[in-house]
C-alpha cells in the first residue's frame, strides 16, 4: 500500500515537471508594448539573437540562434525567456529541440518599420 502511494507521487511530480517544462508564456500581441520590446531589444546579446532569427525564414532552434554567443546556457535560457515575455518571439518544442521565431507580421503590423529601422540602425559601422 505505501509502495502505490510513493509510486503513485512520483507519476506525478514527473507529470507535472515534464508538463511545466513544454510551456511558454507568449503575450497576446494586444498586451505587447513598444518600451517592453525596446527593453528586450537593448541588449546585445538579445539583439543579435533577434537579428539571426529576422534573418532566418523557419525559425531556428536556440542554439542556432545564440551560436554567436559564449554565454552559458542558462544565461541563454534567460535572454529567451525575456524576449518571449517581450512578444518579440514564439517558442515551440519540437521533438527535442525548441524552435524560436521571430513574431514579425505581428509585430511589423503593430509597429510598422520597427524591427527593421532598429536592427538597421543597430549594425556595426562597416570601415
Amino acid at each position: 500500500e505505501l509502495f502505490h502511494i510513493y509510486r503513485t507521487i512520483e507519476i506525478v511530480a514527473r507529470w507535472v515537471y515534464i508538463c511545466g517544462m513544454a510551456r511558454f508564456v507568449h503575450p497576446s500581441i494586444g498586451d505587447v508594448t513598444l518600451p517592453g520590446l525596446l527593453a528586450a531589444l537593448a541588449d546585445p546579446a538579445r539583439l543579435a539573437i533577434v537579428r539571426r532569427l529576422y534573418a532566418a525564414k523557419d525559425g531556428l532552434c536556440c542554439g542556432d540562434a545564440a551560436s554567436c554567443s559564449s554565454l552559458p546556457k542558462s544565461t541563454l535560457s534567460s535572454h529567451f525567456r525575456l524576449l518571449r515575455e517581450a512578444g518579440l518571439i514564439r517558442t515551440e518544442k519540437c521533438g527535442l529541440e525548441h524552435i524560436s521565431r521571430l513574431r514579425r507580421a505581428e509585430i511589423d503590423k503593430k509597429f510598422p518599420g520597427l524591427l527593421k529601422l532598429v536592427l538597421k540602425l543597430s549594425e556595426e559601422p562597416k570601415t
